[in-house]
């Protein structure tokens, strides 16, 4: 659903150089500086049919508390001497629900595969190196998703081990990857 978000503001011609990013597992960032929204997942297997409720929520017009879609669009034209026009809430909406469904049937098609070179130019974690548990803890180096779309991290020692959000903080300001607080 990040995903889509992002494609759905970068996708539309001349906006293709606004510098929103997905953050692993669930966020919509600026560049790696800064969030601008999220996604949050709820799934279901009832009987042979499997339920997924996704909740999203990203700042396309609102510059405060932090900052917002629009921003970004304002500070791109200050840059670039372009015109961009601010985007709006409900077409925003719109395109994202219909890159979503993109998503999805591409997905069903060809398997992650078919989806995940897309995520990888819009991550914000393109061997990035990061420590485990502490400051002091190992320097690992984020290389992809596995097939079940947790965080794969080379280790100084040459194995790649995975990372999940389930138990693992990922502090990007802080370059950490940590235990999450019970």
């Amino acid at each position: 659903m990040s995903l889509a978000v992002v494609e759905a503001v970068r996708s539309i011609p001349g906006y293709q150089d606004i510098n929103l990013r997905v953050k692993w597992p669930n966020d919509i960032y600026y560049s790696d500086l800064m969030k601008l929204g999220g996604v949050l997942v709820n799934s279901t297997l009832i009987g042979d049919t499997f339920y997924i409720l996704i909740g999203c929520g990203f700042n396309v017009t609102n510059s405060n508390p932090t900052i917002c879609v629009n921003d970004l669009v304002t500070e791109y034209n200050k840059e670039h001497g372009a015109q961009l026009e601010p985007l709006r809430a409900d077409c925003l909406i719109a395109r994202t629900v219909t890159v979503m469904e993109n998503l999805i049937s591409t997905f069903q098609d060809q398997g992650p595969n078919g989806v995940l070179p897309l995520y990888y130019r819009y991550w914000a974690h393109s061997a990035q190196q990061v420590r485990l548990g502490s400051a002091e803890g190992p320097k690992v180096w984020i290389v992809g998703l596995d097939d079940s779309g947790f965080l794969q991290v080379h280790q100084e020692d040459g194995r790649v081990v995975t990372v999940h959000p389930d138990g693992n903080s990922f502090d990007m300001l802080r370059n950490l990857i940590i235990p999450k607080q019970q």
